[in-house]
């Protein structure tokens, strides 16, 4: 039988090599604004793509490139343009939307596999086909399909490879073919500029045209007032049974513009329990449990195993986004020796260690701290001392500091350090009710 593949984000190379490290076999991201996510097609540039393309192929693993905007008359030539530089990449598919654009990319780049991207919203073999016959090699189904369309997909089309999101942000529109980002703010989703307008509080009001009176629907503090934020897709649970069925080809992460403790949570435990599952053991609840450690607006295993109709509890109506059961406190160099402090830490703290998929340590305990291994085969880092590379000395370090700070012994590269919520909370001196203030805060000037 034919491994299943993981398929996780890279918004940047950062990102790229975390995946990797954490138990990737591919990863798809892209330049430019035509991969229908701006922010992270920003950072990447042509240089440091080819790197990360270059990483990922000496490892083994695939990076496939995301051209699936939808393009005005006005940038076909600059399709034409990007297409043919990212031919020369040489990366292992394409990620295209448009029919117009899979045409293109076949005349420009014929030697490159075409993947249809889940905007084109494929979830029945006659679809499946039409593209088939285009030339598309690999459907990334629509988040609305069922696994028993699936099924008939692959058994129409056995040739054919389809994908599916198992886990990450879900949109209230159909697949991602959203306008109301477009309508409200001139971000136009299809494009990659997607203000996330559905993530945002609203105010219901009705109004009498017959009188002109215009009145606001009140509703109880924080209930039912994100009426359009759709809960996160969490599938890990189902892995075992997507797996069994022996029709999906690819697992997909979503979250390019996520964090890279994100990236490195997420593909880590679907790795985990792709692996189990393979290995003959399958523990649903300790996926879940590291995945509830990422932030998240609630979890719903979506419409894979349950038609759209029959869901009454994909929205998360009372708030945009909630904290996980973890913060994380700081990221480890890809050299491995030193560690950049993402959440306030002070000496004596002692810090969970979270370590990459193979990576192992020996426990040590010096100047600097106290590495050890203790219950549930969690690893545990005790501060000592914060002494940056530089040789300056801290009591406490905050989240933004640049310094590179040593560690006991050397860790591999791209290890997590993390701490319970309610521990971040309590150092950094906040309550949940001050920390949802600061987020809303936070939200409204991204949006501005």
């Amino acid at each position: 039988m034919k491994k299943v593949e993981l398929l996780a984000p890279a918004g940047n190379l950062e990102k790229l090599k975390i995946a990797i490290n954490y138990g990737a076999d591919a990863v798809y991201g892209g330049t430019s604004t035509f991969s229908l996510r701006i922010r992270s097609g920003k950072e990447f540039d042509l240089d440091s793509f080819k790197a990360g393309i270059d990483y990922a192929h000496e490892r083994g693993k695939k990076v496939y490139v995301t051209i699936n905007g939808f393009p005005f008359n006005s940038q076909l030539k600059l399709y034409e343009n990007h297409i043919a530089k990212m031919r020369e990449l040489s990366p292992d598919a394409f990620i295209v939307s448009s029919p117009g654009v899979i045409r293109m990319a076949r005349k420009i780049a014929p030697e490159i596999p075409i993947h249809l991207s889940t905007q084109a919203n494929v979830m029945n073999a006659m679809d499946a086909a039409v593209y088939y016959d285009m030339g598309v090699r690999r459907i990334i189904a629509a988040r609305e399909i069922s696994l028993k369309d699936c099924e008939a997909i692959k058994k129409e089309l056995p040739d054919l490879e389809l994908e599916i999101f198992v886990h990450g942000s879900m949109c209230f529109a159909y697949s991602g073919r959203c306008l109301i980002s477009a309508l409200q703010t001139g971000r136009v989703p299809n494009r990659g500029s997607c203000a996330n307008d559905c993530r945002f509080p609203y105010e219901i009001y009705a109004h009498n045209p017959e009188s002109g009176t215009t009145f606001k629907l009140e509703e109880e503090t924080e209930i039912g007032t994100y009426i359009m934020n759709a809960k996160d897709m969490n599938l890990a649970s189902h892995v075992d049974e997507i797996l069994s069925s022996g029709v999906i080809d690819s697992l997909k992460i979503e979250g390019r513009t996520k964090s890279p403790y994100y990236v490195a949570t997420v593909t880590r435990a679907y790795r985990q329990a792709i692996d189990d599952w393979y290995g003959g053991v399958f523990e649903a609840e300790r996926y879940q449990k590291e995945l509830h450690t990422t932030q998240n607006r609630g979890f719903t295993d979506a419409y894979l195993i349950s038609r759209p109709f029959e869901r009454t509890d994909t929205q998360s109506q009372g708030f945009t986004i909630q904290e996980g059961t973890h913060q994380v406190a700081a990221l480890v160099g890809e050299e491995g020796s030193t560690w950049r402090c993402k959440d306030k830490t002070c000496v004596g703290d002692r810090l969970e260690i979270v370590l990459p998929i193979g990576a192992t340590l020996e426990e040590i305990d010096n100047e600097y701290g106290k590495v050890e291994l203790g219950n549930e085969g969690k690893w545990w880092l005790t501060l000592k001392k914060i002494v940056a590379s530089s040789g300056k000395e801290f009591d406490c370090i905050h989240s933004g500091d640049l310094n590179d700070i040593i560690l006991p012994t050397k860790f591999p590269g791209y290890t997590i350090l993390r701490r319970d919520i309610r521990e971040a909370r309590a150092k950094k001196g906040l309550s949940p009710e001050r920390q949802a203030i600061q987020r809303r805060e936070e939200k409204s000037k991204d949006t501005e």
